[in-house]
């Protein structure tokens, strides 16, 4: 059998999706078991993480296990991740002896690892998390690179817990203000997950320069053929909020300004009316709101529909426990 890695849930199947789902579920009704007695996993951080790295550490344990903390270029040697390169720089490593020594000493490898927003050329190949995968002999977990998949299946869980199935939902996926340009990562993930589920996914943004790149585009529109759903682009606030069961919200750069992002701040500074508020929430039907977390209040959202009984975030944010001890259980499963 071939070795399983959880890099994008583009890889798995809808059943596979719906699996890890229902596991989920299960750890959080109960939270402790021995899936990962005696077992470990190492988290490699390249940037910095609050949720992501307490809730797989806790998750680890929760199941018998040890994570270990490393941080790359902080408490272990700086890698470089090229093929053939001459190593006069910074680096002290090569990834290919990272990751074929990390698989001698622990059962999976979890990575976090941003792009570096100047070049989306390079930085779409998702580089740092393929070669763990290519050279690693033991499970690989995305942790958030250009995608953050741990993150959808713990949004897709607390949309689940307040509304069952979710086919047919109207998903708004709305692009909202920040100071600073942001990864496209939850983004990406979002749209993948939404349009898995069978939902009508609108992604909402304020012109197309913020439309998400062709890739993910065009996987959002296959899955919606194959699950029932539907994908729209839309620049129209009132349009897309009317009538919506989920408002999803992200901060997001505009790709044809990537590395030039003082180019791309005047749009982004003359969109600051993206930010949701209980005016679009009452255009929805009842809708819920998301978001990934950390947000910005009064930026992104309002206190008041941070605040609302309508906003999920804290419900999602938890998720991560239990969607992460899922993944981890199935893939040390197949070790």
């Amino acid at each position: 059998m071939s070795l399983r890695h959880f890099l994008t849930t583009q890889d798995y199947s809808r059943a596979e999706i719906d699996a890890l789902l229902e596991q989920a579920a299960a750890f959080k009704r109960s939270p402790r078991g021995q899936q990962l007695a005696g077992k470990s996993v190492a988290l490699l951080f390249f940037n910095p993480s609050m949720r992501t790295r307490t809730s797989f550490e806790l998750g680890a344990f929760h199941l018998g296990g040890h994570a270990i903390v490393l941080s790359p270029g902080k408490d272990a040697w700086p890698i470089e991740f090229r093929p053939g390169v001459v190593m006069d720089g910074e680096a002290e490593e090569h990834i290919a002896e990272v990751a074929r020594v990390l698989s001698r000493y622990v059962d999976l490898i979890a990575v976090r690892a941003f792009p570096k927003f100047r070049d989306w050329s390079v930085d779409r190949e998702d580089a740092v998390i393929k070669a763990f995968a290519q050279h690693a002999t033991v499970p690989v977990i995305n942790m958030e690179t250009i995608t953050h998949p741990c993150q959808e299946l713990a949004h897709a869980l607390a949309l689940k817990e307040r509304f069952g199935d979710l086919a047919g939902r109207k998903y708004v996926l709305t692009w909202t203000y920040h100071p600073k340009p942001l990864n496209t990562a939850v983004a990406n993930s979002a749209l993948l997950i939404a349009t898995k589920l069978g939902m009508d996914v609108t992604l909402l943004c304020p012109t197309p320069d913020y439309v998400l790149d062709e890739r993910y585009m065009d996987y959002g529109e296959h899955n919606a053929r194959e699950n029932g759903g539907s994908l729209t682009i839309s620049h129209n606030l009132e349009e897309a909020y009317r009538g919506a069961d989920v408002v999803y919200a992200k901060s997001w750069g505009a790709l044809p300004f990537f590395g030039r992002w003082e180019d791309e701040k005047p749009i982004r500074d003359a969109h600051k009316h993206f930010i949701v508020d209980e005016a679009k929430m009452a255009l929805t039907n009842n809708g819920v709101f998301s978001h990934c977390l950390p947000l910005r209040r009064n930026i992104k959202a309002t206190d008041a529909v941070m605040d609302s009984p309508a906003c999920i975030a804290i419900d999602e944010a938890e998720n991560r426990l239990h969607v992460q001890k899922a993944v981890m259980a199935s893939l040390i499963s197949q070790r």
